[in-house]
């Protein structure tokens, strides 16, 4: 585990190779408020059992949340994996509701967003959502989902252009992170959070399950009561490839992956 400069109280821990932190939602909040006063990138990245997977196997995925400014446990599998294997964590810290906590701050402090994923239509209802429930917030643009790499700069040069202060993609893993590290120096926005299927829950084409769902780690199986036909078999093989990869660590831990280099910036392209 890391040690917090400013507190000396750990903040981070290499669970499954991963640099976890180890912070409550409201700790996470305030890291970002930090960042938004100071105008400082901070990247923020989060972990579920199904990324657990992955990651050792995707290195793009994995590099890309190395380079989080903060890596939370998204997952409450992953909170129970952490106090398993002697790496406690305080608590789930949700993609989403990070996203919406982030919202709220927006509203109380005219701060501006920029929503990047989706489809267009789902793009639009949240848009309406958002500007209704918080009327607060700025919208400093929107622009959907459905991209090839080709306009990743220009699209990222719009972002930069806009000047938010929050960056919310909702595009799924690894796609999201990839997008941020590729052009992290480009954005120059101080928030940068990928939030994956929240998009669809806040627009009100999806719901999200209960809190009693959410507590007992069983969010998975109400998505999967949704879509089974569409879900049923990666949440088989992902549930139990994480079971597995928790059993091999309590014999062997993982040790902790090296931060990667930095990317190079891409390139302007001219005419």
């Amino acid at each position: 585990m890391t040690a917090d400069p400013t507190t000396g109280t750990r903040t981070s821990a290499a669970l499954f190779g991963m640099p976890l932190d180890a912070v409550t939602m409201d700790e996470a909040v305030a890291r970002c408020r930090d960042a938004l006063e100071r105008r400082e990138p901070m990247t923020v990245g989060v972990v579920n059992a199904a990324k657990t997977v992955r990651l050792r196997k995707d290195a793009a995925l994995r590099e890309s949340l190395l380079e989080c400014d903060i890596l939370l446990a998204d997952g409450q599998a992953v909170v129970w994996a952490g106090n398993l294997l002697g790496y406690p964590l305080p608590e789930r810290v949700a993609g989403i509701d990070l996203f919406t906590s982030l919202l709220a701050t927006a509203d109380t402090e005219h701060r501006s967003v920029y929503l990047l994923g989706a489809e267009q239509s789902v793009l639009d209802a949240l848009v309406d959502v958002l500007t209704t429930k918080y009327p607060g917030l700025r919208m400093a643009g929107a622009h959907h989902g459905y991209f090839n790499e080709s306009e990743e700069e220009s699209i990222a040069r719009a972002i930069r252009e806009s000047r938010a202060d929050m960056l919310f993609l909702g595009m799924p893993s690894p796609r999201k992170e990839n997008f941020l590290r590729r052009w992290e120096d480009v954005l120059d926005i101080p928030i940068r959070h990928g939030v994956g299927g929240s998009f669809d829950v806040l627009a009100g084409i999806t719901k999200r399950a209960p809190e009693r769902w959410q507590r007992a780690g069983m969010e998975w199986a109400y998505r999967l009561l949704q879509e089974p036909r569409r879900m049923w078999r990666r949440y088989l093989t992902t549930n139990t490839a994480f079971l597995i990869l928790l059993a091999r660590e309590r014999f062997r831990t993982t040790p902790p992956y090296p931060r990667p280099e930095k990317l190079p910036t891409p390139r302007k392209h001219h005419g």
